[in-house]
């Protein structure tokens, strides 16, 4: 049975989380409208080709790390950060992947 009451910690954990992602995803979105002179972000927004090698390249990473149990959460947050700027490189919305995500659920 899901608990519905949220601790203060939960509810700041969980808040905090959500908006890591939404800023990372605003920062693609911001970069996209006004790109800056050599950021790695419009690099990767603007190179489809550097975007996705770097996806499968963190992801690899993220494999190794774990089954060495070493610097997961770092490779974690590689893995995060490139694919959302794949995404959005892309044209993929997080908006629409969440609207997907949630006709999966059973």
């Amino acid at each position: 049975m899901p608990r519905n009451i949220w601790t203060q910690k939960e509810y700041l954990l969980e808040f905090r989380m959500l908006s890591t992602l939404e800023n990372l995803f605003n920062l693609a979105r911001d970069r996209k409208k006004s790109p800056k002179e050599g950021s790695y972000t419009n690099e990767l927004l603007n190179d489809k080709s550097l975007g996705k090698a770097k996806v499968l390249e963190e992801i690899n990473e993220l494999i190794e790390a774990v089954e060495n149990d070493a610097n997961k959460i770092h490779e974690a947050a590689d893995v995060f950060y490139h694919l959302i700027m794949y995404l959005e490189a892309n044209n993929i919305k997080i908006e629409e992947v969440m609207a997907e995500l949630d006709t999966r659920r059973k």
